[in-house]
């Protein structure tokens, strides 16, 4: 039996980027599939990370989904340590908050929170998630 390769992180990162953008705009995976002259399975597994999105491809989805390429790329993992120079420290990483983006839930409750004008209000809320999610501040 073969093992299954997992996906490269920068794959997953630029297809969770794709999937985030399509949500954004409401787009559902079969009208990018459309647009792109592909199945909605296809689709999926390029947000998944499973399949690699070629060059051509992601110019051709950053034109559809009305972003720069280089918005795929936007808080992507960095280089393993082992491909760094020494002496070369890796910067934290803010894959959290696209990963976060990426779900329905945290696309839903960012664009709620955004459109609360109230800046005292909207520091409020901050401070209760803290307080019920507890003390793991980043």
């Amino acid at each position: 039996m073969i093992a299954k390769k997992s996906p490269n992180p920068i794959d997953k990162h630029v297809g969770s980027r794709v999937r985030m953008r399509r949500m954004m705009l409401g787009m559902s995976q079969e009208k990018l599939g459309d647009a792109l002259g592909l199945t909605f399975q296809q689709v999926q597994k390029y947000e998944k990370g499973t399949n690699r999105i070629g060059a051509s491809r992601l110019q051709q989805i950053s034109h559809i989904l009305q972003v720069q390429v280089s918005f795929f790329f936007e808080g992507a993992p960095s280089v393993p340590s082992a491909a760094r120079p020494e002496g070369m420290a890796e910067a934290p990483s803010p894959a959290y908050v696209s990963d976060f983006l990426a779900t329905s839930d945290g696309l839903a409750l960012t664009k709620a929170f955004m459109r609360i004008n109230d800046s005292k209000l909207r520091r409020r809320i901050v401070d209760l998630v803290e307080a019920i999610a507890g003390g793991d501040k980043r």
